[in-house]
Parts: structure tokens; sequence; C-alpha cells
């Protein structure tokens, strides 16, 4: 992948790539957040529906920047969070990769309505960044508004996967088909460093495997010892224990020679 992008790059294609591709889209999206709210009879006509986006064919293109929510508090943080790790990811990537990621799951998710039949936004898209994001640096530390704690990155990876997950599991088939469609471009450029991670966690574990067998279990010590002498019962001695008056009445171990010669 990474050989292919780069020969495309290099090529007239990588002039297209469109710099500080994140802030346009929230932008876009913030304006649309506020239209929307002085004419809510707006956003129908932006979303992607399959029924209608053949003859109305901005939808293809629209659907990308109707907002995440439509609370005025959460719709800051949504976008601040998207713009983050869009931004975050373009400087890791370059604009031209950064671009294409975002483009093949554009693609993706236009599938995914057609193949659901019903319409489809940019939910999984979106949160295609994240994944992306806390897959390259999963113990990058992030601190959010309301939130004084770092948290690494990793975990809102998983939160957001988690969530993926709970959808296939209780969707129908066609949501199931859908969300792994919407979420191409997460897997085309993951799927290898996925199926390599899983493969070197499992030789790691196989290794502490076979040092664990290889180690000779400890060995096992009774505790009893002759007091004058000191001979081990696990060496062989004949340990007794003694309470004769030599002894003062109290209990002494003693191998057998000096059981009967103390």
């Amino acid at each position: 992948m990474d050989r292919l992008l780069a020969r495309l790059e290099r090529g007239f294609l990588g002039k297209l790539a469109i710099e500080r591709f994140t802030n346009f889209l929230v932008g876009v999206m913030f304006v649309v957040f506020v239209m929307g709210k002085l004419k809510p009879e707006l956003l129908p006509w932006l979303t992607l529906d399959p029924a209608l986006a053949l003859h109305q064919p901005w939808r293809f293109v629209t659907f990308l920047f109707v907002p995440p929510d439509r609370s005025m508090f959460f719709i800051i943080f949504s976008l601040l969070w998207i713009q983050f790790m869009g931004s975050a990811l373009e400087e890791h990537w370059g604009a031209f990769k950064f671009n294409v990621y975002y483009l093949v799951g554009a693609v993706g998710t236009i599938a995914a309505a057609y193949l659901s039949a019903q319409p489809r936004g940019n939910f999984y898209l979106n949160e295609s960044l994240t994944w992306a994001a806390a897959t390259i640096a999963p113990e990058y530390e992030v601190s959010l508004l309301f939130i004084p704690i770092p948290i690494r990155l990793k975990w809102f990876g998983l939160l957001t996967g988690g969530y993926a997950v709970f959808q296939l599991v209780t969707g129908d088939n066609g949501e199931r088909l859908a969300l792994a469609v919407s979420c191409v471009n997460y897997l085309l450029f993951f799927g290898p460093h996925l199926v390599a991670l899983a493969r070197g966690r499992r030789l790691v574990v196989q290794q502490a495997a076979r040092r664990a067998a290889s180690v000779p279990p400890p060995k096992q010590e009774s505790g009893k010892a002759c007091a004058i002498c000191g001979a081990r019962q696990e060496d062989g001695a004949d340990i007794r224990v003694c309470s004769c008056e030599k002894c003062g009445g109290k209990a002494r171990q003693l191998c057998l020679e000096h059981a009967r010669n103390h």
C-alpha cells in the first residue's frame, strides 16, 4: 500500500492533494450546523440517500459535511476531536495519503448505502480517523477539556471500536455488511499491520510457554533439619522429634544419630 501511494503521489495525482483538508472539513461542518439551526429543512437535502442520490448527485459529496451532532455542546467537542485526529494523521502521513484514506472511506460509505439500501452518514468514516490514530500512536496521551486526567489514545480507539463490534453483533446482515464496507479504508490501510501484530503477540506467548516448560520445577523443601548438625531430611537424613529432659522438654528435630546420643 505504501509503495503504491508513494508512486501515485510522485505522479500527477500528488498535485491534487488538499492541504489541511481536516480544517476545511470541520469548517464546512460548522457552517452546515449553523445553517441547520436556522433552516432545519436543509439537512435532509444533504444526506446520502441511495434512493435520491442518482437524481440529486450533490448528495455523494454533501453527506461528508453533515455535522455529527445537533447539540451545541457536543458539536464543539465532536468537531474539535475530528480536527485533532485528522490533523495528526495528515502530519504523520502527509496530505496525499490522508486524502486517499478519507476518500476510500467515503467511497466505502457510498457503497454501504447502496448495499443496505438505506441512507448512510459519515459517522464511521470519521470514527475511522480515531482508529487510525490509535493504531499509529496507541500510547499518546490526550487531555480533554472536561477530563483533566490524560487518557491514552488506545482507549479511545478501543471504545469506538467496541461500539462498532457491538453494532456488528446486534445488527442485521445488511447492517453488518454496510459497517464492514464503511470501514474499508481502515482495513485496507491497517489490515497487514494488525495481522503482523497478532502474529507477533502469538509468537511471544509461544516463546514464553516454551521458556516456562524448559525451567525445572523448584525443589520442594520439607524444612526438617537436625538442630545440632543441620542434616536435612531431603538429603537422606532420618529426622526425629525429641522432647526429652535434655532438650528442656521442648520438641526438637534431631537426626537419628544425635537423637540417640545427645
